[in-house]
């Protein structure tokens, strides 16, 4: 969950009065996801630009969410605000199976950037359902059925997608039909492989992996799916060797690897995609939020040769009416050539490098109440504890708690957004957030951490 969706029943003090009646409105009308409908209370937004968002009380708060990790390039970028109005005044809309100026360049640009031969592109309306035909294809491809996933993991919030996640948003949808079957990721900080090191839980988890294949029979798996470098699970990145491993099993078993992208790909781990941090490359990937910041809805699946073969004559049996949505796909061409033209990724590499990650490390050092920092580039999170030695999390799996809350409430207070989920806050802003307000975003996480330590003394 994020912040912008607060708990109580009252619209924020000083609110003026129309976004008063957006709130009214919202709350009379509106049903919001993940959320128990009496029990929340919307911030109104009224305008956003850059790192920042506009309150309906007329406060400026530092966007440390980028939304849910998705406005990459920030709120407004001119340059793709201009590409969806010019493409307004020319073609609106169009149904998926004629050709269009915008769908193509897209799909050409997109190509260009994904590892490997993966550039046949299959574009949907966001993540989850980019996940959902990944999987059709796999199935389609190898005859088989089941699906493998991690714990700790989000796949969307669709019926398979849902299915496929690792985490406690399944379980309530969850009634064992889809095919899906998880395994352990590596999670050193939480090993399930009572390892000590990073060599040794890649190992495990890999031997574990191998296992549970042979156990579920190669000839029913159709594919494999994992988040490259998990997103609301806890961003851990895989340890050296893991997802080269992976790519040999799959291979070895004949078995689809997807790689999901959706979170991490597009800049945020400070190269276009997280699996080229690890020179691998997937039999389809999946891709969403980033590739256009989230501006208009787009998703989509990148196809390898061999499984876009599949289909040459045989007729591929999906497709949505907005698929390539020329505003869509239009946001998209803006938001990666502003990517490259101002060198966002390189940005974001280098901040964190050289700033976020030696905050993280520094608070990791001089606050009690946090037991691990990781990630990359602006993909980073902090794992709150209550204590040190038995790593006792701040906020069970699957929950929150009042600590939780008080301290998100104190960097609101302070003017930060920010991204938590159960026990951990998300380090995620924008891509090309400047040094000075990622530094100022960092100072105000300073603060709010010594709230946390005097939380768990």
């Amino acid at each position: 969950m994020t912040s912008i969706v607060e708990s109580g029943t009252g619209p924020q003090t000083g609110i003026t009065e129309d976004a008063h009646r957006t709130w009214e409105l919202d709350r009379k009308h509106v049903f919001h996801s993940w959320s128990a409908q009496d029990s929340i209370n919307p911030m109104v937004v009224t305008a956003a630009q850059g790192s920042y968002l506009w309150a309906g009380e007329g406060k400026k708060y530092l966007d440390f969410s980028s939304q849910l990790v998705n406005t990459n390039i920030g709120h407004q970028h001119p340059a793709v605000v201009a590409a969806i109005a010019a493409q307004a005044t020319t073609l609106c809309t169009i149904a998926p199976s004629y050709a269009n100026a915008a769908r193509s360049e897209a799909a050409r640009l997109i190509a260009e950037r994904t590892p490997g031969e993966l550039d046949r592109i299959f574009f949907t309306n966001g993540g989850a359902d980019a996940n959902e035909h990944a999987v059709r294809m796999a199935r389609l491809h190898t005859g088989k059925h089941k699906v493998l996933s991690a714990y700790r993991s989000y796949h969307g919030g669709t019926q398979l997608a849902i299915n496929m996640t690792g985490d406690p948003r399944r379980w309530p949808s969850d009634n064992a039909s889809t095919g899906t079957v998880h395994f352990f990721p590596p999670y050193l900080y939480r090993t399930a492989f009572h390892a000590t090191t990073e060599e040794e839980e890649c190992q495990r988890a890999l031997e574990h992996l191998d296992q549970l294949i042979a156990l579920e029979g190669p000839a029913t798996i159709a594919a494999l799916i994992l988040e490259s470098i998990p997103g609301t699970a806890g961003i851990q990145v895989p340890p050296p060797g893991y997802l080269q491993g992976v790519r040999e099993l799959c291979t070895k078993y004949g078995i689809v690897f997807i790689a999901d992208e959706v979170m991490a790909g597009f800049g945020r781990t400070g190269k276009w995609f997280a699996v080229d941090h690890f020179d691998v490359v997937p039999d389809l990937l999946t891709f969403a939020k980033g590739v256009n910041s989230g501006y208009v809805p787009l998703g989509g699946v990148a196809i390898s040769p061999a499984i876009a073969a599949t289909f040459g004559s045989r007729v591929y049996p999906g497709g949505l009416t907005y698929s390539g949505h020329p505003l869509a796909t239009a946001a998209a061409v803006a938001t990666i050539n502003a990517m490259e033209d101002e060198g966002i990724v390189g940005h974001a590499a280098t901040l964190g490098e050289s700033v976020i990650g030696p905050a993280l490390r520094g608070f990791a050092e001089r606050h009690r109440s946090v037991g691990e920092v990781r990630g990359t580039g602006v993909f980073w999170a902090i794992e709150l504890v209550k204590d040190r030695q038995t790593r006792e999390p701040l906020a069970p799996y699957g929950g929150s708690s009042p600590e939780m809350g008080q301290i998100v409430a104190a960097a609101k207070e302070k003017g930060l957004i920010t991204f938590t989920n159960f026990n951990r806050i998300h380090v995620v802003p924008p891509c090309n957030i400047s040094v000075e307000d990622a530094s100022l975003g960092l100072g105000i996480l300073d603060d709010v951490l010594a709230i946390a330590d005097a939380l768990v003394a």
